[in-house]
């Protein structure tokens, strides 16, 4: 039952919805993901120099390395590989359009939740689909917020985090004969200092950890295609022709590399979700569409950077061979192959990367299971102990068990919160459309920075508190209303 429900929703609904809505975002928003990718570099050089604001308000540099630590994990080296074996490279090219339209859906759905997001007694936020969907489409929704918040617990706070242990642990002892015991003790004592500590301390330790994984993945990529110059063009045209049934031995033709490309994109960068927006909302930034750029630019990171570094790792490399039933596949595939290129320590390096991208997966997931606990409670401290403790002894007890059937369940309810989460961003579109129209609207003025003004959006329900502008920013916003008047 449950793989039937799984082949409904991400084989058939959700890739039809999540496509079809992100076309319409990208067509109706002038393909915002590409009129503003030069402001993505130059938005983080304005934030990576300072960790915090002067209030402790996390950088929009903090938000992306927290949300990247969520999008990127098992499926960006696992997953590329598997799509691969089933799809043929032609699954690599319909990962990388997944990527592209996921990018203008990931800038709308982090823009509602920074424009949306709620200000706390601790000087903190909150935010998320919960959010937008209370103060956004009206009381009367409240309980869809709920079930939201509900999916989200299950599914990131206890599910995955436990999963995600265990795949921390069967890579270190694959790679260094760790005990899975010892690994579970190890990985929850380490969990345990990192979250009592809040979101603060979640995003220092991500503001480390994911730029020296995912620079190193790079690093190791790109040195293989250095050693592989000359075959690079022949990869790029089989992806191609693959992708377009033009190479009709590879895979399983032009409808297995759509399917697997799909998945596999949809599964790994998570544009739609809504998980990328609780992390978007608690930074602090000058205007709301300020964080969807940079959330934009998450997809990309995952989808169209690291995705790619698997799939050059395998094409370039002899182990899989296009239209050969291969006798490795997954993470094996992928080990394999950089071991080809650089030797058995390439085994090693795939299972420290899978080690680290799962970590950081991990920490991710207890900050989205917060959250969303946060939703239904007023910073209830006995409520949110209880999560850390369950959510620690959950981490600890998955890294020695097999979760099959828990797995395909978590699939069941993520693709639940993805069909609540799309919902609402089909109704609040139009305000999002609004968002990205003064944010447009005040660069062609010659407003170097955008700033979001709330008087003028009082319609919308926004909590006037968590748009209190730092002083700089607010003589920028009295600067940008002469302009833009």
């Amino acid at each position: 039952m449950l793989d039937l429900l799984n082949d409904l929703l991400w084989s058939k609904v959700l890739i039809v919805v999540l496509i079809g809505l992100g076309l319409l975002f990208t067509i109706s928003s002038r393909f915002v993901q590409l009129r503003y990718f030069g402001r993505m570099f130059r938005i983080l050089s304005a934030n990576q120099a300072f960790s915090r604001d002067k209030h402790g308000h996390l950088s929009s540099f903090q938000a992306l390395m927290l949300s990247v630590a969520g999008r990127v994990g098992g499926g960006n080296i696992a997953g590329v590989a598997v799509a691969i074996t089933l799809g043929g490279p032609g699954a690599v090219f319909w990962m990388w359009v997944v990527g592209l339209i996921g990018m203008a859906t990931s800038f709308f759905e982090c823009t509602l939740a920074q424009a949306y997001k709620r200000a706390e007694p601790d000087g903190t936020y909150r935010g998320g689909p919960a959010y937008y969907i209370t103060r956004g489409m009206g009381a009367k929704w409240a309980w869809l917020a709920g079930l939201y918040s509900a999916l989200l617990l299950v599914t990131f706070g206890f599910g995955f985090n436990a999963l995600q242990s265990y795949s921390v642990a069967t890579s270190l002892e694959d790679a260094f004969g760790i005990p899975v015991l010892a690994s579970g003790i190890g990985l929850a004592a380490v969990l345990a200092a990192i979250v009592v500590g809040g979101v603060r301390r979640i995003a220092v330790v991500a503001e480390v950890l994911v730029p020296v994984m995912a620079i190193g993945y790079l690093a190791i990529a790109l040195a293989v295609v250095a050693l592989n110059l000359e075959a690079l063009p022949a990869v790029f045209v089989l992806i191609v022709k693959s992708a377009f049934g033009l190479e009709p031995a590879i895979g399983g033709g032009i409808g297995a590399a759509i399917m697997m490309g799909v998945k596999r994109g949809l599964f790994s960068n998570e544009a739609g979700l809504g998980s990328a927006p609780n992390v978007a909302a608690v930074a602090y930034v000058p205007h709301p569409a300020s964080q969807g750029v940079v959330q934009a630019f998450s997809v990309f990171i995952d989808t169209l950077v690291l995705c790619s570094c698997t799939a050059f790792i395998v094409l370039l490399g002899s182990v899989y061979q296009p239209g050969v039933t291969s006798e490795v596949g997954g993470v094996a595939l992928t080990q394999a192959s950089l071991a080809g290129h650089v030797g058995e320590w390439g085994r090693v390096f795939v299972s420290v990367a899978l080690m680290l991208f799962g970590f950081t997966t991990v920490i991710y997931n207890y900050y989205l299971g917060e959250n969303s606990l946060a939703f239904f409670s007023e910073r209830n401290p006995l409520l949110i102990a209880l999560y850390r403790v369950v959510a620690i002894g959950l981490c600890g007890w998955g890294a020695t068990t097999d979760l099959g059937t828990a797995f395909a369940f978590a699939d069941v309810t993520m693709g639940a919160l993805a069909l609540v989460n799309l919902f609402a961003l089909a109704m609040l579109f139009k305000r999002g459309l609004r968002l990205m129209r003064d944010f447009d609207e005040q660069i062609a003025a010659g407003v170097d920075e955008p700033v979001f003004d709330v008087t003028k959006f009082a319609d919308l329900n926004i909590d006037p508190q968590a748009w209190t502008l730092e002083e700089e920013d607010a003589q920028r916003a009295a600067h940008a209303r002469l302009r833009t008047a």
